[in-house]
Formats: structure tokens, sequence, C-alpha cells
């Protein structure tokens, strides 16, 4: 092991040129303290390190952050990337850096267990890891269905089920445990059979829950048919029990793949602070458990090394990999991972990435559970009392405002190429979303992404700056396509509460410093006084305020970021909606425009192309295909469309 603190450029610790070897090799930055901060792993450790000693100013800023509160860096040479990325995982576990990415699982999942170090085996379902000796099945997603499974299996595998106390008391007394007396444990202390018998049946139990082969039901249908040939009909009665309860336990999972196919899949959905796991465990090419939890993205890793973090966390403590792992993308040291996961499985396993097929579909399925379980993970984080609180407590102290920002507008713009330009607002109140303040603004012709800023922030603190009023004294919308819905755009009574009313403490813009000028001019112009007002870009999350030439960071797993990413992501989600929304219907109305072409055949031309994009570059043939159009009606669409596309650029 080697510790480099020299007198170089950069941060003083930088290590001199020559001193890191060129071999593979796990590093560690470590504080005044000597309190690690981050651990990683290398194939080359020279070209590596090189990356964090780079130029300050084009570090990412969590990793100037991170080198930056470090105060030395030091490394091992190892053998081989293998060796190195056991050691990184160990190191990891124990150390516990805070700048590595961090996992959580928000529930402990339970595990159908078998304690294969007892005397007599016992089946059970148990949440707790680690019991000595003992084999893993899971992880299931619910209590009442590995519960169940395990109720069917026993009368497949007859083995006990029984406490130790109550197998101890039986075997001391000669009399069954209560639940062997009920018909519910099979153990020897029932007297049915020997310790010897039993460990045969738990054998049996845990081959079949590694391989879960469906053959056994036809094997059980032949020696049932067998017995009852004999005239064996006890013998068969049991067989048909058998045979009933291994039909059960297939029918309970789903089959998505072949009857051999054993993999596991990973999907990742991901942003800037935080990514959401849901993994998919096939077995026999059924689902037979599924786990998610989420990650704390510390420094901004790229995916493939996030993938790479996910997988080394997935296994160990009796969990092993199945002999194919489907990631989403593959990490740069995707060889010696799978050189670990072949070690830890005592078999070879593959990391792939499926491209096409119903692995493919498979992964598609966890990749969108994941999205939703991100989702609720940032959902659940907004909307605690105490969380909120905290996050506009920061936001305050962060920009320097006088009061907590109890509502929050924030502002983004949408096109497609330049065209159908739209904009929308979304609004919190003490952190929560207030749908019903939404606004969605229309801009018929913008230069570029500043321009349409500066419009629409002038459109609306101009309900600021001097609201107009009918003789009725009713306010008056100055935009009447900005709004919600057409029912937001209406005249509302002075007695209820008026269409932007209400002041905000501070406006968000999506974007950095060119997009705050823009904003910061047009809340000059309107004469508005006490708004404050930034801007959140979103490569870095970095928060940007008028006339600053730097943002302001917040800490990467704040409450204060987590809320202004939701904010921002909240109007981009608003803005995009109303595009789409837009350009469906400007297209909707020019197909219209086609002699013969009704609602339907519009319908059905923009479900088979997916897009205006793909049908204005199709042919007419391509076009016929679609079924209710024609040649001739082809023809005029496209012909249609075409002249359609001239005059607009003309």
């Amino acid at each position: 092991m080697s510790t480099a603190r020299s007198r170089n450029e950069g941060v003083p610790y930088r290590p001199r040129p020559g001193e890191i070897p060129t071999r593979p090799g796990v590093y560690r930055f470590r504080d005044a303290d000597g309190r690690v901060l981050y651990v990683g792993k290398a194939k080359n450790l020279r070209a590596r390190l090189s990356n964090y000693f780079a130029p300050l100013y084009s570090l990412h800023e969590r990793t100037r952050r991170m080198v930056l509160s470090a105060a030395s860096v030091e490394w091992t040479v190892v053998a081989s990337d293998v060796e190195a990325l056991n050691l990184e995982i160990t190191w990891i576990n124990e150390l516990k850096p805070p700048f590595n990415v961090r996992f959580k699982d928000d529930k402990s999942y339970p595990y159908l267990v078998v304690t294969l170090a007892d005397e007599a085996p016992r089946a059970m379902v148990s949440r707790k890891r680690g019991i000595p000796g003992a084999r893993y099945f899971g992880p299931y997603p619910k209590m009442w269905a590995v519960t169940d499974m395990l109720e069917i299996l026993i009368k497949l595998f007859p083995i006990r089920t029984c406490k130790d106390s109550d197998y101890r008391r039986a075997m001391a007394t000669g009399k069954p445990c209560f639940a062997g007396q009920i018909g519910r444990c099979f153990g020897p202390c029932s007297g049915k059979v020997t310790i010897d018998e039993h460990r045969a049946n738990v054998d049996r139990f845990v081959a079949f829950m590694q391989n879960q082969d469906p053959r056994i039901m036809r094997d059980l249908e032949r020696e049932m048919r067998a017995s009852a040939a004999e005239q064996d009909y006890e013998t068969a009665a049991r067989k048909r029990d058998q045979l009933q309860a291994a039909t059960a336990f297939f029918e309970k999972s789903a089959v998505v793949l072949g009857d051999r196919v054993d993999l596991d899949v990973f999907g990742i959905e991901h942003d800037e602070l935080a990514a959401a796991v849901h993994l998919f465990m096939v077995r026999g090419g059924r689902i037979r458990g599924e786990r998610s939890w989420t990650v704390d993205k510390e420094l901004d890793v790229p995916f493939g090394e996030l993938v790479g973090f996910v997988v080394e966390n997935a296994y160990g403590d009796d969990v092993t990999p199945a002999r194919e792992v489907i990631v989403p993308e593959l990490p740069d040291d995707a060889e010696a991972l799978e050189a670990w996961l072949t070690g830890l499985a005592g078999r070879n396993v593959r990391l792939r990435v499926a491209q096409r097929g119903a692995k493919a579909q498979l992964l598609a399925t966890a990749t969108q559970n994941a999205k939703q379980a991100l989702m609720l993970y940032k959902t659940r984080r907004s909307a605690d009392f105490t969380t909120r609180s905290q996050a506009l407590e920061d936001i305050q102290e962060a920009l320097g405002m006088a009061d907590a920002p109890l509502r929050i507008e924030c502002f983004d713009v949408s096109h497609l190429s330049g065209t159908n330009i739209v904009a929308s607002m979304v609004v919190f109140e003490d952190g929560l979303a207030r749908k019903d303040e939404y606004r969605r603004f229309t801009i018929p012709n913008s230069t570029d992404d500043t321009d349409s800023i500066h419009q629409v922030l002038t459109r609306r603190l101009a309900y600021l700056a001097k609201p107009s009023e009918d003789p009725a004294g009713r306010a008056m919308s100055p935009d009447a396509d900005a709004g919600g819905s057409d029912a937001a755009d209406a005249p509302v009574a002075p007695e209820r509460r008026r269409k932007f009313a209400y002041r905000p403490n501070l406006l968000v813009v999506d974007g950095g410093q060119p997009q705050v000028a823009a904003a910061e001019r047009a809340l000059r112009e309107s004469g508005v006084q006490g708004i404050y007002l930034c801007g959140i870009a979103k490569r870095l999350e970095e928060i940007w305020t008028p006339e600053s030439d730097f943002p302001v960071i917040l800490p990467r797993n704040s409450d204060a970021l987590f809320l202004f990413q939701r904010v921002r992501d909240e109007a981009h989600r608003f803005a995009i909606t109303h595009q789409r929304q837009r350009r469906k219907r400007d297209i909707g109305t020019v197909l219209s425009e086609v002699p013969g072409l009704g609602p339907a055949r519009v319908k059905a031309l923009l479900k088979h192309f997916g897009s205006v994009a793909r049908l204005r570059g199709a042919d007419e043939g391509a076009i016929a295909e679609v079924p209710g159009i024609g040649p001739a009606l082809a023809g005029a669409i496209r012909t249609h469309l075409h002249d359609q596309a001239g005059s607009s650029a003309d």
C-alpha cells in the first residue's frame, strides 16, 4: 500500500508524476481526520487517478467537492480486476464512504429459508438474514405470497415447519408437536419418518427450489397411475395430492420465458440525484422473486458504472446470481464483474444486455417498475411535512431570502425545432403541488428560449403589476391562451380567488445563467418588487441567481435540492404534455382537410406510424398499408402533407 502527499499544483496531496502504478488496484480518498471519503477501483490506477487531479474547473461539481474535502489519496495494488472488485466491495461495505453510491431499501423482504445446519432442517418464512448454515430462496414481494407457496410446497415435499423449541420438546417426550398433530408438520417428531428420511426429503425440497423443474408434474402423474393400476390406492391418493400441490405451485407463477431459463433482470431508472432499481428473479422461466430499492448518487457517475454498483450490491449474504444477469448497459469492467459473479455462484454467470425478444420485454417491464419506484420515492420524500419544512428553510438560507418560499412558481419552455412553442407554469405551495394553479402559455413568435422566458414572465408579472378589471369588477386575463384548462380563462367573480392573484415568493426558471438573465430583465421591467428569482441547470443541478458568476451548490442529497428538482421536473412534464397535445391537434387538423379522411382513419394513421415525422417520410405504398387507406387516398395524403410542409417553409 502507498500513500501520496505532495506539493504539486492543484490540491496539495496530488501524487508526483510516476508515483502511481499502472496496475489494477483500489484507491481511497481520506480527509484530514483519516476518514475514508471515497473508494474506487481501476484497471489502471494511474489513468484513473489522473482524472481526479485534472484542473479543478474541469471537474464535475460533486467530484470537485470530494477532491477538495480530501487530504490524501492512497492505493492498493492487486493482481487482477476481479481482486480489485472484491476488495472494493469489501471496503465499501466496511467503511461506508459518504461519497460512494448509497443504497436504500425501504423495506425488508421475506425469504423462504431452509435451516440446513439443524439436525432436522426446518422450512420457514423469515425476513431475518444471516442464519448460520441456512439456504435462502427469494426475496418475495409479499409475505402472504411466500406463506401460501410454502403451504403448497409442504404438501409436495413434507418436511418440518415447527419451531425449534416445539421440536426439542416433541423429541424429548416422544409426542408430536401441535403442528404435527394437526398435519402441518412432517418432521421426525411426528414419528412418521426418521431423521435420515427427513433429511432426504429436505434435499429433494432444496433441489426442487433450485431448479423448479415442471417435469415433476409428469413424474407424479405417472407414479399416481402406476399405483392405481397396482390397486395401491393409498399411495395413489398421496401422489394425487402431491400432483395437485405441484400444479397449484406452478399456476401461481407467471410464465415469462422457457422452462429451463434462469436469469436475473435489473431495471434501473435514474436522474441526477437518485436511482431506483427493480430486480426480477426468474427461475425455470417463471418470476420467483422481485425486489426494489433506491440509490442515492453522491457523485455523478456514468450509467455503466452505476449498473456495476447496483449488481455488486444485489448479491452476497446467501443471495447468489442466476446463470444469466440482464442489465440495461454493460459496465466498463463487465468481464471482471462476470468473473466475480461466477465465483459467487460457483458456476458460470453471463452478464448481458437484452436487445430484443422476451428478455428485452421483461427488462422493459422491470425498468417501468423502477420508474414508478423512483417517482414514489421522490413523492414520499416531498410529501413529508418535516422534510418539506426543512427543504423550504434550506432554500431560504441558500438564496438569502427574507422568508421561506411558501409559494414557488416554476416556468419551462417546450418546442419542436422552433415550432409549436409553449410554456408552462407550475405552482408549489408549502412544498406541495397546486395543480389547480398550473397555467399554460402559447408563444406565437420567439427567437430562442431566453426570449420565450422573457415573454412568459412578462405576461405573468403583468397580473401583479396592475391587474385590469372589467366594469363588473372582475379580473380579466391579458393572455387568453394561458391556463391549465378552458375554464381557467373565464372571468372569475371577485369573491372567489382570482387567477394569478397570489404573489409568489420565488420564481424558478428551467435553465442556467442566460435563462435567469432573461427572467430578471422581465422582473425588472415589470416594476414588481420583493420576489426572488433563480434557475436550475439540469446537467449539474446547479442553482443560478441573477448577477452571480457562480452557482449555488446545494448538498447532493439535500431535501432542498430534491424539492427544486421536483418543481423543475413537474414544469417540464406539464410543458411537454401541452406541446404534444398541440402537435397532435395540428396534424389532426391538417389530415382532416384531406377529402375522404375522417377521424377514425386519422387516428389509424397516427397509431400506425407512431409519429408525424414518420408519416411525412412514408411513401404512398407504406401509407396504403394502413387498414382503410387505399392507393388513391394514400396519394392524396402524401400530396397534401408535402404541400402543407412546403407552404409552412415559405
